[in-house]
């Protein structure tokens, strides 16, 4: 999750000077028909159209082909993700103190979920689709990890967090480890989604506790996803359902425009 900003259509590319540029380029004589046509599909924005097969005659195919590579990337990310390969770990003396605070709103926004009233909806591909309570959730084994967090705005921060290794959770609930996606939906109407191999990484958990303390309401009270993996965003806060499925269900930033696999 992230500060308060209003993401672009486009990140970190503006769309129209791109094309201006490229018709530029393709402006220019060339004696050739053939040699024509494949610089307007090769040197357009730097090659895009040539991966992706788009011609890029307007803004909105310029969006499509970068939604394209985005979607080749992710591909990329899972082929080269190692679902036994560690995140870095750190002593107590190395937590950053006070965490931030990162979200899509401001703090004084910050959602209040009432205990008694919780249910942890679960659906999808799993044999088990009963609501759980926090206590239960509780009951389980419990793992801590101090690691770091990773923001995509470029900075970082190192915190404690313990919870249930989320693999045992899904397990638990006898999901169908060989579906594609498990989604997630939260009290603050964030919403997002991670690929399996991710779901049972042994350090991605279910975080029902900060630094040896029930999960502050600002850090995601009651539960938030902790993946040390995974870029800040793909990280979502006082989770209220999970589903696992095939169907890509994207997220709040990715719809956006922010890579899907997010991987740090």
């Amino acid at each position: 999750m992230m500060k308060i900003f209003k993401a672009p259509t486009l990140v970190g590319i503006d769309g129209e000077t791109a094309l201006r540029e490229a018709n530029a380029l393709l402006a220019k004589r060339l004696d050739q028909p053939a040699r024509r046509a494949f610089l307007r599909r090769s040197l357009t924005l730097g090659g895009l159209s040539l991966l992706t097969g788009c011609s890029l005659d307007s803004n909105a195919q310029v969006e499509t082909a970068l939604a394209k590579i985005s979607r080749f990337n992710d591909t990329m990310q899972g082929l080269l993700f190692s679902p036994t390969q560690l995140a870095p770990t750190y002593t107590e003396a190395e937590i950053t103190r006070p965490f931030p605070f990162n979200a899509f709103y401001g703090e004084s926004e910050v959602v209040e979920v009432d205990e008694s009233q919780y249910r942890l909806e679960v659906t999808g591909m799993v044999a088990d689709k009963r609501s759980w309570q926090l206590d239960e959730l509780r009951a389980m084994e419990q793992h801590d990890q101090i690691t770091r967090h990773i923001c995509v705005e470029g900075w970082s921060a190192i915190g404690r967090w313990g919870g249930v290794k989320f693999s045992d959770f899904l397990q638990r609930i006898g999901a169908d480890t060989s579906a594609k996606y498990v989604g997630f939906k939260c009290a603050d109407d964030y919403y997002t989604s991670i690929d399996m191999p991710t779901a049972l990484h042994p350090q991605t958990l279910l975080a029902l506790s900060y630094d040896g303390a029930p999960l502050p309401p600002k850090y995601g009270f009651p539960m938030k996803l902790r993946m040390p993996t995974k870029l800040g965003y793909k990280n979502p806060k006082h989770i209220q359902a999970i589903f696992v499925s095939n169907t890509f269900s994207g997220g709040y930033w990715e719809d956006q425009g922010y890579n899907w696999f997010g991987g740090s």
